[in-house]
C-alpha cells in the first residue's frame, strides 16, 4: 500500500494526524505543502485543493484529521 501524507507543520489538525502517525510506526512518505511548491502542486493536481491533512491511499487522496487518523488506527492499531 502507499501512502502519502500532505501536511503544513504549524496546522493543529496535521498535528494530530503526525502524532497517530508516530504512536502507530505507520509507514508513510511526509510532504510539507509549505516547503516544496512541487508537492503543493501535486495535491492541487489531487484534489484541486490546498487542503491539509490530506493522506493519500493508493492514488486516493482523504481529507479531514479525523477521517484520516481514525483509518490510520483501523489499519496500523494491530501492528503496534
Amino acid at each position: 500500500m502507499n501512502l502519502v501524507l500532505y501536511y503544513q507543520p504549524f496546522c493543529p489538525y496535521c498535528q494530530r494526524v503526525l502524532r497517530v502517525v508516530e504512536q502507530l510506526k505507520a509507514p508513510l512518505e511526509l510532504k510539507n505543502i509549505q516547503e516544496s511548491s512541487a508537492s503543493l502542486e501535486e495535491l492541487k493536481r489531487l484534489t484541486g485543493k490546498t487542503q491539509v491533512p490530506c493522506l493519500v491511499i493508493d492514488g486516493k487522496p482523504m481529507l479531514e484529521s479525523e477521517g484520516i487518523s481514525r483509518w490510520l488506527e483501523e489499519h496500523y492499531a494491530a501492528s503496534k
